[in-house]
């Protein structure tokens, strides 16, 4: 539902938006919008087509998915380290 209604309110107001400010303004929205625990399906389903929406959803998804593969990493270190002092 905040998908649809983010959607309809995006087409009003991105042409009051400098090219060059589009592709943050959709950063901001993808963000709100997650924030706000709207599904990725949802936001992909209600903006579909709009290439600035499109290019924001996968920099977001990207970078979601890289802070968890640090935080994996950073719970396997500490995994180890523990170990390292069982053995001691």
């Amino acid at each position: 539902m905040h998908s649809e209604v983010a959607s309809e309110i995006w087409s009003e107001l991105k042409r009051y938006i400098n090219t060059v400010d589009r592709a943050e303004a959709a950063e901001t929205l993808i963000s709100t919008l997650v924030n706000y625990d709207e599904d990725v399906e949802d936001i992909r389903d209600a903006f579909k087509g709009d290439s600035d929406i499109k290019k924001a959803l996968v920099a977001y998804l990207d970078n979601d998915r890289e802070e968890e593969e640090e935080e994996e990493e950073e719970y396997e270190d500490e995994d180890y380290d523990e170990d390292d002092d069982w053995e001691n």
